[in-house]
């Protein structure tokens, strides 16, 4: 009996084995097909921003190892414009103020430097910038001349793309990020309110939050949350803003922007949301816990409402759905749980550009440097990376998704409005740079800190968003004056200063 378990184990691992195999052959024989491989040795080297002894082995298995595989004579540099390693480790002196490196210059170094790198994978407001100082080449000539296929990207990818080149093609990425916006069936089947619908606009939304809420103390139901997880109302003021692209302060850090009509109108919407008890409150957050903590119960979600069928409509990555997947899995084994039946639409959208999206990230967009040594390569090596054989190796992702459309499929089989992950366009670039802001003035994150505390004030009834927003200004520009004048500024909590992290995973 183990024998014939023992021989069922080889023969099943045989069996997946080969299978992989014959995917990877197949996929290879796909890209590499009508192309004559020349046998001399060549370099591809590839800019990232961060560099490492973690990072490069990530980025080697995620898109340059099966490249290699079917191009045995290109060999890749890997190269990072700041090495984490070095930063990790690195003393600095506690008396000298720290400069954090400007992470744009670092990447234009690799482009311009004495050996440029070829390929540069950056993310979307880079893109943007790169393109405007000129620094990549245009690859619509090159789709057209190789007849590369882009018909079925998303919408969200290619367009984006474009909008940041005036029209033109600078990069591709395989893949992207996207939310939505989730919402609970039952909940507006027991209203009687029809649930949203795709690019419903904010003001839209907020009002079917209000119809759906119901119910009083632990039994409340809400009608939206700005995410899944409980924020403070500044954060969800930030959050509802964001496509808005208001401004703090001005592009000369002299100055506070948010004594205005548009920062009033934002404040006092999602105020009156917290006021009426349409989004969830920390008070009913925190009686949850205690109540959970008396009865020693363990919480599988983590406070996560939507799950728990307290609020209608939430705001949800991609990846949200596996979580949701796994709830409704396991939902035997959970006490009094009842699996949410939901579905996504679009997230809400502003009047003023009804086709962007605040929540789409483009963030691994391959691009030829101008001044590349080796374009050409660098080109096959896009082409593959963005094939649709790769599309399709790629697309058992639970957390991403890839940048074509035929396979991009509901993930187990269930079924849901996927095409609401990829209709919006993502959030247009500023021109300013805010990095370089927050870089060259660590302390203006003091000029922020009177907001949170506003906030709460106003919420509480205490002030109106405009009076709120008028002493918000003063402060601000305190600090500001101060930054302006080289004087001491009392940081609050942190320096302002950006962790060096490792590229995400």
């Amino acid at each position: 009996m183990n024998n014939k378990r023992f021989s069922g184990k080889i023969f099943r691992k045989f069996t997946l084995v080969s299978l992989t195999l014959a995917l990877l052959i197949g996929l290879l024989a796909a890209c590499s097909s009508g192309a004559e491989e020349s046998t001399e040795k060549r370099v591809l080297r590839i800019g990232v921003l961060y560099g490492g002894s973690d990072n490069e082995p990530y980025f080697r298995q995620q898109y340059t190892d099966m490249f290699e595989i079917s191009h045995p004579n290109i060999e890749f540099e890997i190269v990072g414009a700041i090495n984490y390693d070095e930063q990790r480790f690195e003393q600095t002196d506690p008396s000298k103020p720290y400069t954090q490196p400007d992470t744009y210059e670092k990447m234009k170094g690799m482009l311009n430097g004495t050996n440029p790198v070829d390929v540069v994978v950056i993310d979307y407001s880079m893109l943007r910038r790169m393109t405007q100082d000129n620094l990549l080449q245009p690859l619509d000539t090159l789709v057209t001349q190789d007849k590369f296929d882009l018909t079925d990207y998303v919408p969200t990818v290619i367009e984006g793309i474009k909008a940041v080149g005036d029209g033109n093609l600078y990069a591709l990425t395989p893949t992207f990020s996207s939310s939505a916006l989730y919402y609970n069936k039952k909940l507006f089947a027991d209203a009687g309110i029809a649930p949203p619908t795709d690019k419903m606009q904010w003001a839209d939304v907020l009002n079917l939050a209000r119809q759906v809420s119901s119910g009083e103390g632990e039994d409340r139901k809400f009608g939206f949350s700005f995410n899944r997880w409980q924020s403070d109302g500044y954060s969800s003021a930030q959050l509802y803003s964001q496509a808005l692209q208001l401004k703090m302060w001005d592009d000369k850090v002299e100055k506070m922007l948010v004594n205005s009509d548009q920062w009033e109108d934002v404040w006092s919407t999602v105020a009156s949301l917290y006021k009426e008890e349409i989004v969830p409150t920390q008070e009913f957050i925190n009686k949850i816990y205690e109540k959970q903590s008396t009865e020693g119960v363990n919480d599988p979600f983590y406070g996560d409402l939507f799950i728990k069928g307290k609020v209608a409509m939430t705001i949800g990555e991609y990846g949200y759905i596996n979580e949701l997947k796994k709830a409704s899995d396991n939902a035997s084994k959970i006490k009094d749980f009842e699996p949410v039946d939901w579905d996504v639409v679009t997230v809400p959208v502003h009047p003023n550009d009804p086709n962007v999206g605040g929540n789409i990230a483009l963030s691994q967009l391959m691009a030829i440097n101008s001044k590349a040594q080796n374009d050409k390569d660098a080109w096959e090596f896009i082409k593959f990376s963005n094939s649709k054989e790769w599309a399709k190796l790629k697309s058992r992702s639970l957390y991403e998704m890839v940048a074509r459309k035929e396979f991009l499929t509901p993930i187990g089989g269930m079924q849901y409005n996927i095409d609401a992950f990829t209709t919006l366009k993502p959030l247009m670039p500023t021109n300013t740079d805010d990095e370089k802001i927050y870089r060259e003035n660590p302390g203006i994150w003091e000029a922020q800190q009177p907001g949170y505390e506003l906030f709460q004030e106003v919420i509480n009834g205490t002030k109106s968003a405009r009076e709120a927003l008028t002493e918000w200004e003063t402060r601000g520009n305190a600090v500001l004056e101060k930054i302006k004048n080289n004087l001491p500024v009392d940081e609050g909590v942190g320096d302002g200063s950006v962790d060096i992290m490792p590229m995400p995973r």
